[in-house]
């Protein structure tokens, strides 16, 4: 699927962070501080890993990788379906200290890829389905599109990224 870039500082809240960005600096700077780097990398893949699996879609074989010193997430595994794969990409994006994924998952139901929204302030799922679809009604289609991150269509904030499928 490639790389996707995401505004760092937006998303869950899942590890600490600046926590990981103030060891890798200092691990540029001192070879010894790199054991605390890497686990704290460690630890910030296994909260992300653990997040992608308790969303349920059916990923098998899930390899979560995290650097803090460029905020780079690298997933691989296989996952059931395109939406499926779109939906793990998000999962790690979408997490407050990701800059950027890398996903190298496997799909076993390729399919046309969806296109993605930068969600700005002011908008609304019917705002965007009306872009993208020429229909503000069918904002539904992209609130299931992005289940289960997205728990309520009202629920959406600033520097979230959006799957927004084909229009059928």
């Amino acid at each position: 699927m490639g790389m996707f870039s995401f505004i760092k500082e937006a998303g869950q809240k899942l590890f600490g962070h600046k926590e990981v960005e103030d060891a890798a600096a200092t691990a540029a700077a001192d070879a010894s501080a790199q054991a605390k780097l890497d686990e704290l990398n460690g630890q910030a893949a296994g909260a992300i890993a653990t997040y992608i699996e308790s969303q349920q879609l059916g990923v098998s074989g899930l390899d979560v990788a995290f650097d803090g010193a460029t905020g780079t997430v690298t997933v691989m595994g296989e996952a059931p379906s395109q939406e499926a794969s779109e939906k793990v990409a998000l999962c790690c994006g979408n997490v407050s200290g990701v800059q950027s994924v890398s996903n190298l998952l496997a799909v076993s139901a390729p399919a046309d890829e969806s296109q993605y929204h930068d969600v700005v302030r002011g908008d609304t799922l019917s705002a965007i389905a009306k872009t993208y679809y020429g229909n503000a009604a069918k904002y539904p289609v992209i609130f299931e599109a992005n289940k289960p991150m997205l728990s309520h269509p009202d629920k959406i904030y600033p520097g979230q990224k959006l799957r927004i499928p084909p229009a059928a």
